[in-house]
């Protein structure tokens, strides 16, 4: 690309803030207090996330009178839950063909399944009064090269084969780009009503509100820093007290398991995404976009972008930076680097938005396992429960997450459970220097793999047949 293009984009990130724009919203709510003392209840939730909220808020809806208690580490929210594109998916596989791939005996069922947690999803936002710009537009996966055209026409007329393919269309390159007008769009495979686009942060303090108001004590600034046996339940500790539960569900997700031997199953990856200043009328009709989906390409590195409540373009994904030895830490939330090349990207993609303008750029980890898609389990005797490894398609799935902990907790045998997707549990991720070696080994090969028609080499080729995989 030439220099002065590249200045050009540059310049464009000037005034990027590096925080999440949806944590920007000055509807933020106060933080609840952190619990000093000790604390009594039926059910213990660890983790403000969608996970933990919607565990919390569907066991009070399934039993009001049990006693609920919520820890929250920081502000609920404020990590990957506040961070995210807002594509709630109806998938609980990460997308169609990661789930045929690997449960095909089951994939009818896991669709259904999927269906019906976005309805209830749907649902409970309007029961509850939660206003999260939800809009139930859909998503299009885009094909940019030729290849990958030929391989959504494909992919479609294999799912049409197998009886998948309801809600779902093929387009080809003029009717996408009737859509949403890019030259970089050659197809598209359009998921009708499989996804809807959300506020994400908006929801995540919608579930907070609607558990207090069911009778949840949440204490926010209050983390988790042990788990052990107490009589004939658990006690966790925090700073400045304890709580013992009958039951403890764990939402921590890409945060170190109080189950130890969980942690070896989930790697932190860290994804960026930029937010642009609100597009003019006359930007809006040079792109059209009129059905505000949500969109993604083809590519294995690829992009995910949506249109906000404000006509802002969320323009992410791409990179996927995996920090050896699987830290954690603030100072990951912030690449430039990674800014500077989505920039590009972005132009690249829509050209007749030259001169716009990013006003936020962020960046936060994705707790990705070898399935991409959540695993589950239990502790001490079936008194815990744990879902993690959402691999960044989590903000419907948690959901369905909630349910299958609050399932196992109850020790009840449900549709849920007797999914062979909640009874076995992925690879682990081998120990470093492994793991950060396999890991930029399968992103070179990806990079390789888009740059070469999508021909995937011996080592992606061993990866497939042991079920191991590493996206962007």
């Amino acid at each position: 690309m030439a220099p002065s293009a590249m200045n050009r984009w540059i310049t464009s990130l000037s005034d990027a803030q590096p925080v999440s724009y949806w944590l920007e919203d000055p509807g933020k709510p106060h933080p609840e207090p952190a619990l000093t003392g000790p604390e009594t209840c039926d059910l213990l939730v660890v983790g403000g996330g969608y996970s933990g909220l919607w565990t919390a808020l569907v066991a009070k809806e399934r039993e009001p009178q049990r006693d609920v208690v919520l820890l929250e580490g920081r502000e609920v929210g404020w990590a990957a839950s506040g961070r995210n594109g807002g594509f709630c998916a109806a998938s609980l596989t990460h997308g169609l063909p990661n789930g045929l791939t690997r449960w095909p005996d089951e994939i009818h069922r896991l669709e259904e399944l999927g269906m019906r947690n976005l309805d209830e999803i749907e649902a409970a936002i309007a029961r509850h009064g939660i206003d999260c710009d939800f809009e139930r537009t859909g998503e299009i996966d885009v094909a940019t090269e030729t290849y990958q055209a030929w391989e959504l026409r494909d992919w479609y007329e294999e799912l049409e084969g197998k009886g998948l393919a309801d809600g779902l269309e093929f387009l080809d390159a003029d009717a996408v780009r009737e859509q949403v007008a890019s030259p970089t769009f050659q197809a598209g495979l359009y998921d009708r009503r499989g996804v809807a686009m959300l506020h994400p942060a908006k929801l995540v303090w919608g579930l907070k509100q609607a558990c207090m108001r069911l009778g949840v004590r949440v204490y926010e600034h209050t983390p988790a820093l042990s788990l052990k046996p107490y009589g004939a339940g658990m006690a966790v500790g925090t700073p400045y007290g304890r709580v013992r539960a009958r039951q403890v569900a764990l939402g921590t997700n890409i945060f170190p398991n109080l189950v130890r031997r969980v942690r070896a199953y989930t790697v932190p990856v860290y994804d960026y995404a930029l937010m642009t200043e609100p597009l003019s009328a006359e930007q809006l009709d040079s792109i059209g976009w009129k059905n505000r989906q949500g969109l993604g390409d083809s590519a294995n590195q690829f992009h995910y972008f949506r249109l906000s409540a404000d006509n802002r373009i969320l323009w992410g994904g791409y990179d996927a930076v995996y920090p050896y030895g699987g830290r954690v830490r603030a100072e990951y939330d912030d690449r430039p680097e990674t800014y500077a090349k989505l920039a590009g990207h972005f132009f690249g993609c829509f050209p007749q938005l030259e001169g716009v303008r990013f006003t936020h750029a962020w960046g936060g980890a994705i707790d990705t396992c070898s399935r991409f898609s959540a695993f589950f389990g239990t502790a001490h005797q079936g008194k815990v429960a744990y879902a993690a490894g959402y691999t960044g398609l989590g903000v419907g799935a948690t959901r369905f997450g909630a349910e299958v902990m609050l399932d196992l907790l109850a020790g009840e045998s449900t549709e849920r459970t007797s999914l062979e997707m909640v009874r076995k549990k992925p690879l682990p991720f081998p120990p470093e220097p492994f793991a950060w070696t396999g890991i930029a080994l399968t992103k070179w090969s990806l990079a390789r793999a888009d740059a070469h028609g999508g021909r995937r080499n011996l080592w992606l080729k061993t990866m497939d047949r042991l079920g191991l995989g590493f996206d962007s």
